[in-house]
């Protein structure tokens, strides 16, 4: 069975793993009315989801 000859450092366990956790920016959609929403998901500015009115929003 193959067993490693040396243990591995620390800086080289993470040098594997910098990619890893590396966070992304959410993706953007333009809703009916022209701002931007997170996909499926029900605008904060119309209060419509699917092009239907859902939530009334107040203004």
């Amino acid at each position: 069975m193959a067993v490693p000859k040396r243990k591995h450092s620390k800086a080289r366990r993470d040098k594997r793993r910098n990619n890893v956790w590396k966070i992304s920016a959410p993706t953007l959609v333009k809703c009916a009315c022209g701002a931007y929403k997170r996909p499926h998901r029900l605008c904060a500015a119309c209060g419509k989801y699917n092009d239907r009115e859902v939530v009334a929003i107040s203004e």
